[in-house]
């Protein structure tokens, strides 16, 4: 028999379920007016709080097309990458291949190279061309290095208030001008390549014109001052360098019977000394391609040329201007005994190995 409190307790929930049962909304005024205030159901909102499961695999399968795309187009530039990377092995092997046979043609012989132009006030430049001589001299070519320094003299002239004066294309140079000549050539420019050659790799040793009474010369024009022309050479400090593995480079300030400093002509000096040596070539580096039938075009370069074709060449003032002293310095070094003289585009990257280890080479070679 159930007691009092508990027959109470368990009837309260029948009366409330018989009088208003569970989650059944009693319809009121209020109530009434909210419901007809909503806006009725459609399909387009319907659609907007339920979107469809089809849109959602549109999206996923485009999704899909767009990383299968991505994933094309990445093996693609991979295959691309991998390709090219085949080419670039092959051309090097190639290039390796095509200078073999000048790497062993030339091995012991000796090549002297005239430095001055552009090459020489870009310090990119410089760093190629003084890696390239480091590197003919590892594969066993003895580089003599000769040099100017023009650039770096009036530099220095106006540093001292000394103005620069020319005359027919040369240099015009007192007392003063001499000792400023001798002093940025002999012991900053000289100095400045050793170290450079060094640190690359190399061994260098610098010297000038009067070491070793290696250039004498004499006076050309008193109206030139100390400007002069080479009458003997002493290669015997040289022929000693190169002999050690040593690579010199030679400053080209020489000296007359009084041991009076002279400014003589890079170009010269290096003809000289290449005749001296019995070198195999002889490089002007310019900041021309070479000896071109159209000074405005370099595509009318001329690869090659005999000492008869290069003089018809000037007799029809074709080779005109500076270009004259440069041909002319060729012509008579071959006729002194060098093999071939060659003038190149300094400014062009690597144009001195391109010169030596290729076939097409890279500007204009004369020969007897």
């Amino acid at each position: 028999e159930t007691p009092p409190k508990m027959a109470a307790s368990a009837k309260a929930p029948l009366r409330a379920s018989v009088a208003a049962p569970a989650r059944v909304r009693v319809a009121t005024p209020a109530r009434g007016a909210a419901i007809a205030a909503r806006p009725a159901k459609t399909k387009m909102n319907q659609c907007a709080h339920h979107p469809a499961p089809r849109r959602r695999v549109r999206r996923d399968a485009a999704a899909e097309i767009d990383a299968s795309a991505a994933e094309t187009e990445t093996n693609r530039t991979v295959d691309a990458k991998a390709m090219q990377a085949q080419i670039d092995n092959f051309q090097r092997v190639s290039v390796l291949a095509e200078a073999l046979p000048y790497l062993q043609r030339f091995a012991g012989e000796t090549v002297v190279v005239k430095y001055g132009g552009a090459a020489m006030k870009d310090e990119s430049l410089k760093d190629r061309v003084i890696r390239d001589l480091v590197l003919l001299s590892t594969v066993g070519i003895r580089p003599v290095l000769v040099h100017g320094g023009g650039p770096e003299i009036n530099q220095w002239l106006n540093k001292v208030g000394i103005e620069a004066k020319f005359l027919n294309g040369l240099r015009v140079t007192d007392a003063a001008t001499m000792e400023i000549v001798e002093m940025v050539l002999v012991g900053k420019v000289n100095k400045s390549l050793v170290s450079l050659i060094n640190v690359a790799g190399g061994r260098a040793v610098g010297i000038c014109g009067k070491d070793g009474n290696t250039l004498r010369g004499r006076v050309r024009d008193p109206e030139l001052g100390f400007v002069g022309d080479v009458t003997s050479v002493d290669v015997s400090v040289l022929r000693g360098l190169l002999d050690s593995g040593a690579i010199p480079v030679v400053a080209t300030v020489a000296m007359d019977a009084s041991g009076q400093a002279l400014n003589v002509n890079a170009d010269t000096a290096a003809g000289e000394l290449a005749a001296s040596l019995g070198a195999a070539k002889l490089i002007l580096m310019t900041d021309v391609p070479g000896v071109c039938t159209d000074k405005d075009d370099p595509g009318s370069l001329l690869r090659e040329l005999t000492i008869s074709e290069t003089r018809d060449l000037v007799a029809d003032d074709v080779i005109a201007g500076g270009m004259i002293p440069k041909v002319e310095c060729c012509v008579k070094s071959i006729a002194q005994g060098v093999k071939s003289a060659h003038i190149i585009d300094g400014r062009a990257p690597h144009s001195l190995l391109l010169e030596i280890l290729t076939d097409e080479g890279a500007g204009t070679m004369i020969t007897g």
